[in-house]
């Protein structure tokens, strides 16, 4: 039986299908060691709000996944987990463009964790901020 962190990285290099979400919204991994993870996604039309800014529930969503990625990279073999809480703060609106959200292991727990995620755009401004407890 393989780790998350395997299976994580399997994915990563093609060998196995992302997770359906990834393909649906349009995200990809780019980066993955234990405790940390780093998602890549192109903002685009396709995701806007009524506003035509990108709708909130997508940032959210891209943060949680770079968070789930972090934690999930620590777990042992057979282990699994869900989110028991998250908060997102939306810093300033994206349109279109690139983004990076980044996950981070904060402080981790034999049952609850802390995590948060920075998503930068491709200047590297803060757009969102999100923390959760696994």
């Amino acid at each position: 039986m393989s780790t998350m962190l395997d299976l994580i990285q399997s994915a990563q290099r093609g060998e196995i299908p992302p997770p359906p979400i990834a393909q649906l919204i349009g995200f990809s991994l780019s980066a993955i060691e234990p405790g940390r993870a780093m998602i890549d996604f192109t903002a685009e039309a396709r995701h806007a709000n009524p506003m035509g800014t990108l709708h909130g529930g997508v940032l959210c969503d891209i943060a949680d996944a770079a968070m789930g990625m972090a934690w999930a990279s620590t777990l042992g073999e057979g282990e699994t987990f869900t989110t028991l809480e998250l908060k997102i703060n939306f810093l300033r609106p994206v349109w279109t463009g690139k983004l990076t959200a980044t996950g981070r292991v904060v402080q981790g727990g034999r049952t609850v964790g802390l995590l948060e995620c920075d998503v930068v755009d491709d200047q590297g401004r803060l757009v969102a901020q999100q923390r959760a407890r696994p």
